[in-house]
């Protein structure tokens, strides 16, 4: 996991990882099995190397390879190269479809700036059985190949009834609606705290549409004159969302972007 383009905050190696343990100056930090194996043997890196870690919640730090050992490598905290910077508080809720097209939703939820995103089972969802671990994996590897500093929760599944009965009143629900009613998502687009519904390959049932339709925290939103499938409609309303609160526009933004 690893970002190999160019990057002038790394001092002699251009790589990217996310730790699971606490950042702060001057620390040594033990890395796991995996992370020592991936360094030593798969980069190569060598005692005295530099390269990037961050952890979702202090921000980028520079660090220098203090033991280089394939099951037990070790690196000590330089200083921090970039602050903290969550992305605006905007959920992702998407019923999962094809392995590798739900993959691609989570990767760009990452990319585009969700704090958390979650599989909702509806009526005409049909595919194979979620695994939150492997999707949080694809999270973590888009923020270290993307220059990010935060990387959004994926959550545990959850049914489309679970879902109605725990919204919290206070955020936002825009529903991705084809029907008569619904109005451009940019037109409607409520602040943060804010949430996103992306419905199955077939959409949602009649019920379940009136269903939300019903609810006062929900605002039934179209994302264009096309018929667009589950993963383009997800990174399309995300996209949306964001340019309507001014987030595009933040090209001053730690996290940057290409």
């Amino acid at each position: 996991m690893v970002n190999r383009s160019s990057s002038p905050l790394c001092a002699t190696r251009d790589i990217r990882l996310h730790l699971d343990q606490p950042l702060s100056a001057d620390a040594q930090i033990d890395l796991t099995k995996d992370a020592s194996h991936y360094l030593s043997t798969v980069m190569r890196v060598e005692k005295g190397d530099t390269l990037l870690v961050f952890n979702g919640e202090d921000g980028e730090w520079l660090v220098e390879v203090a033991e280089a050992h394939k099951r037990a490598a070790q690196v000590r905290i330089l200083n921090r190269t970039r602050p903290p910077h969550p992305p605006p508080d905007l959920w992702l809720l998407f019923a999962p479809i094809k392995k590798a097209r739900t993959d691609f939703i989570v990767e760009k939820a990452c990319e585009l700036g969700c704090r958390k995103v979650t599989p909702v089972i509806t009526a005409r969802t049909r595919s194979e059985t979620v695994r939150v671990d492997r999707l949080q994996a694809h999270a973590v590897e888009a923020a270290e190949q993307c220059g990010l500093v935060f990387v959004p929760e994926v959550s545990e599944p959850m049914t489309f009834s679970e879902m109605l009965q725990s919204w919290p009143a206070e955020r936002a629900l825009h529903f991705c609606d084809e029907g008569r009613t619904a109005r451009p998502l940019q037109e409607i687009a409520a602040p943060p705290p804010a949430a996103i519904l992306i419905g199955p390959e077939g959409g949602f049932t009649d019920a379940e549409a009136e269903q939300l339709r019903a609810k006062p925290f929900v605002r039934s939103a179209t994302l264009g004159p096309r018929l667009l499938r589950a993963d383009t409609a997800a990174a399309a309303a995300i996209a949306l969302w964001q340019y309507a609160q001014g987030d595009w526009g933040a090209l001053d933004s730690p996290d940057g972007g290409a």
